[in-house]
């Protein structure tokens, strides 16, 4: 069976994270794979003074094939 997760909706992974071990749900956290920080990095370099939060980056990373499972 797989595991359903939280996808996270914010920038504030560490908050993010230390409200799942107060709330014992760790299991259902996710945390942006390291690639979607760095393509969130280039993006806002890129396309300055835009931002991009971690959800868009890695819904657009989504889109354009990318994959967790591929890395």
């Amino acid at each position: 069976m797989a595991k359903k997760s939280v996808k996270l909706y914010t920038d504030n992974v560490l908050d993010a994270f230390y409200n799942a071990i107060i709330n014992n749900n760790l299991d259902k956290l996710h945390i942006p794979h390291s690639d979607v920080f760095y393509v969130r990095t280039a993006l806002d370099v890129k396309f300055h003074p835009r931002t991009f939060t971690l959800k868009e980056t890695e819904d657009y990373m989504k889109l354009e094939g990318w994959s967790e499972r591929n890395n």
